[in-house]
């Protein structure tokens, strides 16, 4: 491969609200559709409950209410990024799945200024794609707040 190859990453994307999200497809173990959770009585407001993954209990995180965005009015049940951290799978709930997209490192740009609100420190940066500003999540970010 040449030097001056630009280098390309794979982003398993997801819709929030009306924002457009990404995850590195190297820190997505799986997407599933919604599956019945468990209520944890006095968890923080952002965990929506447990759910069983084939035997295995993963906190289920409401990313619309972690990133500090309106939920939606929508009765459409959530589906499940599942992304693998230190502590085992963790699901983050999402409003709907979108493709997998391959994208040039060059097209990355670090969290625009004009982006305001509490989202704004989840935000790794920004990739525009032909039809919409695709947001990278900080991933780290999400689960450290949840393990506060």
């Amino acid at each position: 491969m040449p030097a001056n190859q630009p280098t390309r990453n794979s982003y398993c994307t997801f819709r929030v609200g009306s924002l457009s999200w990404g995850i590195k497809v190297s820190r997505v173990q799986e997407v599933i559709r919604s599956q019945p959770m468990t209520c944890v009585p006095l968890a923080p407001n952002t965990i929506a409950g447990l759910l069983n993954l084939r035997g295995q209990i993963v906190t289920a995180i409401d990313l619309a209410k972690q990133l500090g965005l309106p939920n939606s009015d929508d009765q459409t049940p959530k589906m499940n990024v599942v992304i693998r951290s230190s502590d085992g799978p963790v699901s983050l709930l999402v409003d709907e799945i979108g493709d997998v997209v391959e994208v040039d490192h060059d097209f990355f740009e670090r969290s625009p200024e004009t982006v305001q609100g509490p989202h704004r420190e989840f935000i790794e940066g920004a990739m525009k794609l032909d039809d919409r500003l695709l947001l990278l999540l900080d991933t780290q970010r999400v689960l450290s707040l949840e393990a506060a």
